[in-house]
């Protein structure tokens, strides 16, 4: 174990973990150390736990709940760190930290304890009254480098703000559509090369008492760069209709650069208010032909990287999921 804490190289800590003889024993050794660390209460140890799921990752959790050590950010701009499976679901302790001049503790009153059925003492959940106490040290708060298999495609809406008639369509992709990629997607086949494509869905928006957003979609044609939208917009709209209707121009589909060391890509689609007075099933179908064409997009480029990822197999599930959804 304390071989293991002392590897700070991912490579090297993968070649270490299967060059053991016994990986059955290795992995139970390794999931009991994690137990104890799983109710972190320091940097220090929450480092620990991320270390035992990268180790964990590497050789598989077995009959075990595979979860990630992630940090994240809060709203503030603190740290936050958590476990989550394959399904985006939290388990064990839920942190927010607090900066200090010398160093971050865990914050009393936003720390959380999520049920696992992985969890001995099987204690329930506590939403951010989980007991914390002042431990403050200097360590920065390490993140999972690796990932475990889980569904690539993850479907979401950068606000919740949306027109009415869309509310529907929107909460069938967060309940239904995500649920069934989450399910029934084969990340095992595909490959390690890929961790997420993240589709963030900006709807069209228009709230009568406090803000507004619609959005222009620019022709293709034009290849617009950020600085070239308002420019553009002034050229189909006075001053004065654009700030009446909150209009903002913007590209169909924003394609972001593939991240190999998170294995993870972003892809934005903008809808314009027109798309929300479609009827549910249109827009199912308008947004099945915008998502689908985003990752045939995408995989197309990555296909050109030679990753070693089946990304054909990938795009037949997904197609399988998606026809049935809109159908």
């Amino acid at each position: 174990m304390e071989e293991i804490f002392e590897i700070e190289d991912l490579r090297e800590l993968e070649e270490f973990l299967q060059s053991q003889s016994e990986i059955e024993q290795l992995r139970e050794r390794l999931f009991a150390e994690f137990l104890k660390y799983a109710d972190y209460k320091n940097a220090e140890e929450w480092n620990k736990a991320v270390r035992l799921c990268e180790s964990l990752a590497i050789i598989g959790w077995g009959n075990h709940e595979a979860l990630e050590a992630l940090r994240g950010q809060f709203f503030n701009g603190n740290p936050t760190t958590c476990f989550q499976n394959k399904f985006g679901e939290t388990r064990f302790v839920d942190a927010v930290w607090s900066r200090r001049t010398n160093g971050f503790t865990m914050e009393q009153g936003r720390t959380s304890y999520c049920f696992s059925p992985d969890d001995p003492a099987q204690k329930q959940s506590v939403s951010w009254e989980y007991e914390v106490k002042e431990d403050i040290q200097d360590i920065s708060l390490e993140s999972q480098r690796n990932w475990i298999p889980k569904n690539p495609v993850w479907i979401k809406r950068i606000i919740s703000n949306c027109y009415e008639n869309s509310k529907a369509v929107i909460e069938s992709v967060d309940k239904e559509l995500q649920s069934e990629l989450n399910r029934r997607m084969r990340p095992e086949k595909y490959g390690r090369a890929i961790n997420q494509m993240i589709i963030n869905c900006s709807y069209s928006y228009y709230d009568h008492a406090h803000c507004k957003t619609n959005y222009v979609i620019a022709d293709e044609k034009l290849k617009l760069k950020q600085t070239d939208f308002y420019p553009t917009l002034l050229t189909m709209f006075t001053e004065q209709e654009i700030e009446k209707n909150g209009y903002f121009l913007r590209n169909r589909f924003e394609f972001g650069p593939f991240k190999a060391d998170s294995g993870k890509i972003r892809i934005g689609i903008n809808l314009e208010k027109e798309f929300s007075e479609l009827s549910h099933s249109e827009q199912k179908l308008k947004l099945s032909e915008y998502i689908l064409f985003a990752l045939s997009h995408v995989t197309d480029k990555l296909k050109k990287k030679k990753l070693d990822y089946d990304f054909d197999l990938m795009l037949e599930d997904f197609n399988s999921i998606l026809t049935e959804w809109k159908a």
